[in-house]
């Protein structure tokens, strides 16, 4: 799959290029257009507790094809490029699409000491191939030093490198809080390492078009 994106940063696309053959994994509510005679396979819903809609399947004709996508709220998109050694933690939501060969897990060992027995808003990504992510506003890369550290509310948290030191801790024990959504924590980050943020919380941003 190769990307190509249009209209940033404020009203990202990316349209996904297909080899002859080749298949790619999206949320199919991201769906804008697609090449004629890309198959589309909207998978049932999984089970479990997360009770969410596995990702639709694309796949290209012989002679190839292309797929675009876009995020339901204003922003940027942008791409990851894995390369089978370094996984990365991306927000719940965030992603727009993704190469076949990307695997997901919500349950990733080192989410535990976080999360606990719950199931908490980030998902791990890791194998080779390209993940497009959407931002909710502008997009911005932190990199973090040795030494360096940044705090920042999960709702403005895109997605982070596997290895950057990651503390959740409440903000306040009078608020609410929830290990599915982020309300009421922050998250911690120390480096080396490289942070993804947003610069608008999307449910604020829905509240306000509301």
């Amino acid at each position: 799959m190769q990307v190509r994106t249009r209209h940033t940063p404020a009203y990202g696309v990316a349209r996904l290029l297909l080899a002859p053959g080749e298949a790619i994994q999206a949320d199919y509510d991201a769906l804008l257009s697609a090449s004629y005679g890309v198959a589309i396979d909207v998978r049932p819903r999984g089970g479990g507790r997360s009770k969410r809609v596995q990702p639709t399947l694309f796949t290209a004709p012989p002679e190839g094809g292309w797929v675009d996508v876009a995020p339901s709220l204003p922003g940027e998109v942008y791409t990851l490029e894995l390369e089978g050694i370094t996984g990365w933690c991306v927000t719940r939501g965030s992603t727009l699409a993704a190469s076949s060969t990307i695997q997901f897990d919500a349950n990733w060992a080192p989410f535990r000491p976080m999360f606990g027995a719950e199931q908490g808003f980030l998902d791990h990504v890791s194998g080779q191939g390209s993940v497009v992510l959407s931002s909710c506003g502008a997009l911005d890369v932190v990199n973090l030093e040795p030494g360096a550290a940044i705090t920042v509310t999960p709702a403005c948290v895109v997605a982070y490198t596997e290895g950057t030191q990651t503390r959740l801790r409440a903000i306040s024990q009078s608020l609410p809080q929830s290990m599915r959504t982020g309300e009421g924590l922050l998250l911690d980050f120390a480096g080396p390492g490289q942070v993804l943020t947003q610069t608008r919380k999307p449910q604020a941003m829905i509240a306000a078009l509301s």
